[in-house]
Parts: structure tokens; C-alpha cells; sequence
């Protein structure tokens, strides 16, 4: 273990906002001397973006939390993609029944696989911060544990619908729970339905439906066995993010490029319909034991099972124009130089919402493909025959991951003495996914060929262009897996222990984790470009790692008092960033290893009967990390694999939060932090494309030192006030600023072979390494409800709240920079940007009986 001074305590005495980030970050590279090189282009799609918001709301997960400054904070911050501390989901540990529920490939929780079960899940258990910790290790950025045994939910029903503006519009949950029975039965079920034809933004519509349910059976004071387990079936269709010019354009922050009207066969008015939708499923099993061995002592073991699917569907075509309305070259800008009088065209029909050019064509795709009679010769690999029919140039895909995970857990916790506390346990945990391509809709056509329309163009042999050597010409059909198909293994073993002591005026904790972490790839399909590396089972990766903790709280009196904590810990690399392109190879990254993670917290906290506050100083190092992206590249057409190893990032700052209530009815609330959430080192890049084994770039120095990671505020704050009232009403509103927000940079133009060809004096050299702010901002938010009792054990509850009540829809909130740039203009592929909902409600009846 390499020991460091964790500098958090000079930090509690400095201000954390230390770091003149972009022009330090600069300086690194106005010191190059110019080099000759041939600089790659690349762009990128929403995707990425899109599928890692699923987890970043890390600051939602905690915020019924007892602790002052998330109670305060998790709310109101979570609009503007505020992070606790900057970490991102991974570095939070979320469980049901001590069973941790982040994803095994991405090290993602998240919640949308449980969405719906409020009843279920009001309730947690949570820590934030380094911690102690009776189910597990826990992580840096906390956990939280949800209890699903049916004797953990109020005896009695539960009936409630909500209307909203958000992402569904309409929600009703009913729960039961008989609580414990006289016969040693407990029973517990939720059900609940969301359902909105239009969200928000136009084109997403939602249809999800959740489940839970939970019985539980007490066979004596020392044994009893419960069988829980939920789901949330969900199909969602997805809203994108644009370029500025797209968004001035329409007149619209929140246009959505994924829908299009469709005309219907029976002449009726057109549907519309989304390119994107997410049909997620994936249930979950508990069988979870509790073994009371004595007074002070328990033993809990858990088996778990999780199975079911994530789906994403997509355009695909085959030498065709890109059906996306908002690609660069149908805007305005790309024709204005070369072609003003079509740039005007364009830009009426853009102005004027002509949808056949702002939205996707359905109709279009549908005649391509009825009017494209193709002969594929030697079809399904029979030699000397042809196939004739219309081959589809467009189709809608999925990309499916069908998971599957087995696991047992136990652990044991004993109050050894009066003031001395253990909790140890053991999991073994087996993980596979299921990834593939699936052909949903041909879209008019008749077949579709398994062929790699860029490796064909690119090889002058026939069998490079194939996807599976095992299946030559593949003809596809609806519902045939096609393009790739693989499994990723992951195994994963660990322990750990926890000790809590107290005393008269010290508390404290240690913790102890060991694990070890093997994954490899199974490939299913020989792709003719990879033949040696893509079919059958790769190379077992394998991982040892640990981590300690400690913490101790001293009490100044009993109303004041000071804690510190830290921890030290390696984690095993994600395989979801460790592959350069498991689409079509199992080939990892280089010199692959653990992530090394480095924290510590310093804590004052005040507890009076109408008085809490916190006041945090942190500091995290998390080193030696990889960053992987895939996204097409419409130059090189290919799929471009681009891969930064050896990432390190720095997260330091504090928060402050206050509660105190006034006259017993008034309630003045405030929370603040800030902080500084960087790139704290030089990586190394690898650029690769899927259609081809040459290497675009290997080793590339990434001159991100000092950059901000980007994506989040860096500095939030927020005061409220709350007026309850002695009759069983309350009200309530909080303001909220957010400020010091930019993107996550582009790494490739932070590189010396992206300034090669300017002088530091040239105004590109800055455009290339500025990083890309955001201005800050404010809302409002407002809240109240009332409460009324008809009868022994009977309530019904009302509840509302507006968000953003000023209707700021002005407020950019996040992006992207776009990995595509050109060295000379990079405002010809300017970044996508996300704005914040204007005004949004959601108010909710509740009856309970």
C-alpha cells in the first residue's frame, strides 16, 4: 500500500475553490512544440450520455435521509444533475435486504429497475460518506439499504394516484401488508402503474407497471424465512439532447430528434413515433434467513436470483443516407458557406416545423426499403443459389442485455459487549449478460443481410465483411439476433468486517474488506474481421483487492460534536470499460488494473432540539480509472472505440447544512457546498474502429490535468422555509442556485497533435483547450399538503409540489462536447446541450387504512 497524507484537515482550514482549472489545464499544452501529425475527427451520440443519467441522480437516492444536509439538498439539488461530492453512482453502494444492487459490469445503481414501489422503498437505511456499515464494506459515497421483509411495512393499506407533468402523467400504487399474524405469517404485496402518451418533452411516452411483493413466516423467537422479490416492467420512449442551432431553430429547448410521424395503412391520421425505447425488465429474488443465536447475536444468509432484460432500440441503414433530422450536414450552418440558398431553404423548414425535415421520415424509410429489390447471392452460406427480394436499407434494431445473477450472502452481527459492536459476512456472487443484436422491424423490407457494409467496403475478401464466419450471408429476419452476441462473465467473492466501539466521549469504527473479481467474454458469432479473438471463451481476467476504513466522533458536549473519517481501497476495473470493442473482440485495455481509492471527511455537527448543522470538509482521490466510449464515426464509417486508461480524478470541497425551527411551527432551512471535482492527471488514449485492426492512435498523452470532470454544478445552495401548521397542514418553498457548471471535455482536443498546427498566439489554439461553460442559475420550488383523519386508522393525505415555478426553461443544466471537432473551426460541431424543465408539478392523494 503506498501511504499519503490525505490533505482534508488543510482543507477545512483553506477555502476548497483553489484551482484556476482551464488556465492551468492550458499551460500543460502552450509549451508543446507543434507536431506534423494527421489529427482524427470524431463525433458522438446521446447515447452514452443518456444511459449513464439512468444512475447519476446519486444525491436522489439519499435524500430521505435523516442527515441535515441531504434532507435539504437531495431535493431541491437534483434538477440542475447535482452529484454528491461529484462522485458518480458506482462510488454509492445501494442494497435491498444487504444484498448490493449496483450493476456488476457498470458498477451503476439503478433506480428505474424498481420504479414505482414509493411504499417499498420510503424507508431506507442510509449513511452518507464513508461510514459504518452492518450489511457490508459500504462504498465513499455512502450506501443505503432497503429492508424488503413484509414486517418492515406499516400493517394496513395504502391507496394513493398522482397527477404530474414529469416524465409519466399519471401514477396510482396500492399496497397491502397484514403485518405479523397470530399463525407466525407476515404478508406484504404493492402494485403500481405510470402511464403518460406524452411526457414532458414531446415524443416520450411512458408505460411501466411495478410489482413487490413479500411473505414472510416466523417459525419460533429464533428462526424465521422470508421470500420477497419485485420488478418494474417499463417501455419508455426516449427524449435526445441538440445543438443550440436545433433548439433556436424550432424555437424549442426541448426539441427531441428520436420521433417522427408514420402514416397508418388503414388511411387514418398518422401515429407518431419514437426511434428510441428503453423496455426494461428485470425481477429480482430474495430468500433471506435470520437466525437469532442469542440475546445479542444474529445470523442472516440471503440467496438471491436476477434475471429478465434491458432493450434499446436504434435506426440502423445499409447504404443509405442518415435518417437522423439533426445530423450536421441537414442544418442550416453545414450549407450556409457553400450553399446559402439551400441553407435558407432549410432554415424555413426548420422555423416553420415542416416535420418531414425536423422530425424522423417514417415514411421515407418505408419507401426506400419497398423500392429496393436486391439479389444477395449465396444466401445463408448456400453456395451457387441467390435470394431476390427487397433487402431493407433501413431497419429498427435492439440492443438487448438479458442478465442473469446468482448469489449468496451471510453475515453475522453481535453486540459483544455494551459498547462494542461486530457485523462480519461473506458473499459469492455469479453474473452473466446476455448481449446481442435483435431485429425488431424491417420496416417494409423483407430481409436483412449480416454484413459489415464498412469492412465490405474496406476488404477486397468477401469473408472480412462477415459478422459471423459461422453463418456466411446471413439472411435476417424479424426477431433474429444478427451483428454480434456475446456474454460477459463476472465472479466476484468478498468479505469484510466492521467493528463499533462507544464510550463516554469517543465513538469510533473499523472496517476491513477483501474481495477477488474474475470476468471474461464468450463469444457466440466468429466476426470475419476478428476471427482469432471474437468466438469462444477469452482469457479470465483476475483481481485481488481490499480496503480498511476508520472513523471516530468526539463529543465537545453533547450537542457538538466532531468526526473523522477515511478510507483506503482497491476495486476491481469494470468490465464494461475494460473491453476495446466486445461488440466484435476480446481484447482489453492495456496494462489493465485496479482502481485505487483514496478519502477522507472531517465533520462538525450541532444537535439542539430546534437546531441541526453540519459542516463537511472532504477529499477523495480515485485513481488509475479507464474511460471508454464507442460512437460512429461517419469519416472513418466505423464504429470508433476510444479508451483513456490510467484516469485519474480528484474530488475536494465542503457542505454546510442548517435546520432550526422557530416557534415550534416555522422551519428555516439552508444548505450549501462547493468544491472542486477534476481530472488530476495526464492519460494515456487508445483509438481503435471496429471495422479494421489498425490501431487510429495508441498512447496518446491526454493533457486533462486540471480539467473539470464537467457534467454537474460544482457550487449549489439553497434556503427554504416551512410553515407547519398545529391543524395538520403544511406549506413550504426553497430557493435554489447553481453555478459553476461546464462539460465534460472532449479528450482528444486536449492533445498535442490538436494544437500541432497553431502558434499559442493563434485564437484556435484557446477555442481547442477552453473548456465549454455553462452559465449558473436559480429556481424556485414550492410544496405543501395537508392531512386529514376520518377515523381510528384512517387518514387521507394530500400532497403538492411545483418545481422551477418561475418556469426558467432557459437554464442549460448539461451536454456534451461533441468527440467529433474540426482542428481549424471548432464551431462547426459545437456541443449538445440538456435544459431544465420549465414549471413542473406533482401532486398526489393518499388514503390509508
Amino acid at each position: 500500500m503506498q501511504f499519503r497524507l490525505i490533505p482534508f484537515v488543510l482543507l477545512m482550514l483553506t477555502c476548497p475553490c483553489l484551482i484556476a482549472q482551464t488556465d492551468t489545464a492550458k499551460s500543460e499544452i502552450d509549451s508543446l512544440s507543434p507536431a506534423a501529425n494527421i489529427i482524427p475527427v470524431f463525433t458522438v451520440s446521446a447515447d452514452e450520455l443518456e444511459s449513464e443519467e439512468q444512475s447519476q441522480d446519486v444525491s436522489g437516492i439519499l435524500q430521505s435521509s435523516r442527515d441535515v444536509f441531504m434532507s435539504i439538498a437531495g431535493f431541491n439539488f437534483s434538477g440542475a444533475r447535482y452529484r454528491f461530492r461529484g462522485y458518480s453512482s458506482e462510488n454509492t453502494q445501494i442494497m435491498m435486504n444487504g444484498i448490493p444492487m449496483n450493476d456488476r459490469e457498470s458498477g451503476w445503481a439503478i433506480w428505474a429497475f424498481w420504479g414505482g414501489l414509493n411504499d417499498v422503498t420510503r424507508y431506507p437505511e442510509n449513511r452518507q460518506g464513508i461510514s459504518s456499515a452492518n450489511m457490508g464494506f459500504g462504498n465513499i459515497g455512502g450506501y443505503s439499504n432497503v429492508n424488503l421483509r413484509s414486517t418492515n411495512l406499516r400493517k394496513g393499506t395504502r391507496i394513493s394516484y398522482a397527477l404530474t407533468n414529469r416524465t409519466y402523467r399519471q401514477r396510482a400504487i396500492v399496497t397491502h401488508s397484514t403485518g405479523m399474524m397470530d399463525n407466525g405469517w407476515a404478508i406484504a404485496f404493492s402494485g403500481a402503474f405510470r402511464y403518460s402518451n406524452e411526457g414532458y418533452v414531446e415524443g416520450s411516452s411512458f408505460n411501466g407497471g411495478s410489482y413487490y411483493f413479500s411473505v414472510l413466516k416466523k417459525f419460533n423467537e429464533k428462526h424465521q424465512l422470508s421470500l420477497s422479490g419485485f420488478g418494474s416492467p417499463t417501455v419508455q420512449e426516449r427524449q435526445g439532447i441538440a445543438v443550440q442551432e436545433a433548439y433556436d431553430l424550432t424555437g424549442n429547448n426541448f426539441y427531441n430528434p428520436y420521433w417522427g410521424w408514420q402514416s397508418n395503412a388503414d388511411g387514418s391520421d398518422s401515429t407518431k413515433r419514437n426511434a428510441r425505447v428503453r423496455d426494461n425488465h428485470k425481477p429480482h429474488i430474495f430468500l433471506t434467513h435470520d437466525l437469532k443465536l442469542s440475546n445479542t447475536a444474529k445470523l442472516t444468509t440471503t440467496a438471491y436470483g436476477v434475471f429478465g432484460r434491458t432493450s434499446n432500440s436504434n435506426l440502423n441503414w445499409f447504404e443509405a443516407p442518415d435518417p437522423r433530422p439533426d445530423y450536421y450536414r441537414y442544418l442550416p450552418s453545414y450549407n450556409l458557406t457553400e450553399n446559402p440558398s439551400y441553407a435558407a431553404i432549410q432554415t424555413a423548414d426548420w422555423s416553420q416545423g415542416n416535420t418531414d425535415v425536423t422530425q424522423i421520415n417514417w415514411d421515407a424509410l418505408y419507401n426506400a426499403n419497398y423500392n429496393n429489390l436486391t439479389t444477395v447471392e449465396d444466401p445463408n452460406g448456400a453456395v451457387g443459389t441467390v435470394l431476390t427480394g427487397n433487402r431493407s436499407k433501413y431497419i429498427l434494431e435492439e440492443y438487448r442485455q438479458d442478465p442473469r445473477q446468482f448469489g449468496l450472502k451471510v453475515w453475522y452481527n453481535d453486540d459483544l459487549t455494551e459498547n462494542l459492536y461486530l457485523s462480519a459476512g461473506a458473499q459469492a456472487d455469479i453474473y452473466k449478460s446476455k448481449n446481442y443484436r435483435l431485429l425488431n422491424d424491417l420496416l417494409g423490407g423483407e430481409f436483412w443481410v449480416d454484413v459489415d457494409q464498412f469492412a465490405q467496403r474496406d476488404f477486397a475478401d468477401s469473408l472480412s465483411a462477415q459478422n459471423d464466419l459461422n453463418n456466411y450471408n446471413n439472411i435476417i429476419e424479424e426477431g433474429e439476433v444478427f451483428g454480434y452476441n456475446y456474454d460477459i462473465n463476472v465472479h466476484t467473492y468478498d468479505a469484510f468486517a466492521n467493528v463499533d466501539w462507544k464510550s463516554t466521549k469517543l465513538d469510533g469504527y473499523a472496517g476491513f474488506t477483501i474481495s477477488n473479481t474474475s470476468f471474461w467474454r464468450t463469444g457466440y458469432m466468429q466476426n470475419g474481421r476478428f476471427p482469432d479473438a471474437s468466438f469462444g471463451e477469452s482469457e479470465k481476467h483476475n483481481f485481488f483487492n481490499y480496503g480498511v476504513k476508520l472513523g471516530a466522533t468526539y463529543k465537545l458536549t453533547g450537542r457538538h460534536l466532531i468526526s473523522i473519517n477515511g478510507a483506503y481501497m482497491t476495486r476491481a476495473p469494470l468490465s464494461r470499460n475494460s473491453y476495446v470493442s466486445p461488440r466484435t473482440r476480446d481484447y482489453v485495455v492495456n496494462n489493465l488494473k485496479s482502481t485505487e481509492v483514496i478519502s477522507g471527511d472531517i465533520n462538525y455537527m450541532v444537535r439542539y432540539p430546534n437546531l441541526r448543522a453540519r459542516l463537511t470538509a472532504f477529499y477523495t482521490e480515485i485513481n488509475d480509472q479507464v474511460w471508454a466510449r464507442s460512437f460512429y464515426h461517419d469519416e472513418y464509417n466505423a464504429f470508433v472505440n476510444y479508451v483513456m486508461s490510467d484516469v485519474d480524478q480528484l474530488f475536494m470541497g465542503t457542505e454546510i447544512g442548517v435546520e432550526y425551527t422557530l416557534a415550534s411551527v416555522w422551519v428555516l432551512s439552508t444548505a450549501f457546498t462547493t468544491g472542486d471535482f477534476i481530472f488530476s492527471n495526464r492519460p494515456k488514449a487508445t483509438i481503435t474502429a471496429d471495422n479494421t485492426q489498425e490501431v487510429i492512435a495508441e498512447d496518446r498523452t491526454i493533457y486533462l490535468k486540471n480539467y473539470d470532470i464537467g457534467g454537474m454544478p460544482q457550487l449549489a445552495g439553497t434556503f427554504g422555509v416551512k410553515y407547519n401548521s398545529p391543524k395538520y397542514w403544511f406549506v413550504g418553498a426553497n430557493w435554489n442556485y447553481f453555478d459553476r457548471m461546464n462539460l465534460g471535455p472532449n479528450p482528444d482536443r486536449r492533445t498535442e497533435e490538436a494544437v500541432a498546427a497553431f502558434v499559442v498566439t493563434d485564437p484556435q489554439w484557446d477555442e481547442t483547450l477552453d473548456i465549454t461553460e455553462l452559465e449558473g442559475g436559480y429556481t424556485i420550488n414550492m410544496f405543501g399538503g395537508k392531512s386529514w383523519r376520518l377515523s381510528s386508522g384512517k387518514y387521507l393525505r394530500l400532497f403538492l409540489s411545483v418545481s422551477n415555478i418561475l418556469n426558467n426553461t432557459d437554464f442549460k443544466t448539461g451536454g456534451y462536447e461533441q468527440l467529433r471537432y474540426n482542428p481549424g473551426e471548432i464551431g462547426k460541431f459545437p456541443p449538445k446541450y440538456g435544459y431544465m424543465y420549465g414549471l413542473t408539478y406533482f401532486g398526489m392523494l393518499t388514503y390509508q387504512f
